[in-house]
C-alpha cells in the first residue's frame, strides 16, 4: 500500500471530522491503524479541529468551604463556577533531591581479565597505545569498532586501526573478543 494523494486527501478530511485511526484505516483499506496515526504525525495533522461538534466540556471543580474564622470576618459573594480554580494538592514536605546527572550508556559487556589470555592482554595494550583514537562518526567497516574508556566521559574513543578481514575489529581485539569458550573455561579455573 502507499500513500497516494486521494488517500492522503481522505485521511485528512476523515480525521479532520474527528474518525477514529481504525475507522479511517477501515475505510481506506490494506492500512493498519498504526499506519494511520503515523501517517497523520507525518503530516502534522496531530491536533484536531472540532467542526460543528461541540468540545467537551471542563470537568466541574467544587468551591472548598472556607474555615469559619475568615468567612465570618468580611462576607464575599460566591464565585461564578468558572471562576473556580482547582487548588493544587498539598505536597508532603519531601527532602530535596539531588540534581540528576544522566550517565552515559553501559558499556557493553567485556569479557573479564581472567578470561583473556595473557598474550592477548599483552597485544591489546600495546595496540591501544598505538590507535588512531577516533569519534563515533569517524567509524568505517574499515576501522576497528572497538570502544575505549566510558562514554559518558570525554576519554571516550574507538581504536580505528584497519579491522581483520569479515571482522568488526583489528586482529588485536578480535584476540580478545573472539575467544574459544573452551580456551575461556579453562582459564576460570
Amino acid at each position: 500500500m502507499s500513500w497516494t494523494d486521494d488517500r492522503v486527501e481522505i485521511l485528512k478530511k476523515m480525521w479532520g471530522e474527528g474518525q477514529s485511526a481504525s475507522q479511517i484505516a477501515k475505510e481506506l483499506g490494506g492500512v493498519t491503524r498504526n499506519a494511520v496515526i503515523g501517517k497523520v504525525h507525518r503530516l502534522g495533522l496531530s491536533n484536531r479541529t472540532t467542526t460543528g461538534a461541540a468540545a467537551p466540556a471542563a470537568p466541574k471543580v467544587e468551591a472548598k468551604p472556607k474555615p469559619a474564622a475568615k468567612a465570618a470576618a468580611k462576607p464575599k459573594a460566591e464565585p461564578k463556577e468558572e471562576e473556580v480554580e482547582a487548588a493544587p494538592a498539598p505536597r508532603p514536605n519531601l527532602p530535596a533531591r539531588a540534581k540528576i546527572i544522566p550517565a552515559g550508556q553501559p558499556l557493553p559487556p567485556q569479557p573479564s581479565a581472567n578470561e583473556i589470555s595473557p598474550e592477548a592482554l599483552a597485544k591489546v595494550s600495546e595496540i591501544e597505545k598505538k590507535s588512531k583514537k577516533i569519534g563515533l562518526m569517524d567509524l568505517t567497516e574499515r576501522t576497528c569498532k572497538w570502544p575505549v574508556g566510558d562514554p559518558a566521559t570525554d576519554d571516550f574513543w574507538f581504536c580505528g586501526l584497519p579491522v581483520q578481514q569479515g571482522k568488526p575489529y583489528c586482529e588485536a581485539h578480535v584476540g580478545v573478543a573472539f575467544q574459544p569458550m573452551s580456551a575461556r573455561r579453562d582459564r576460570r579455573r
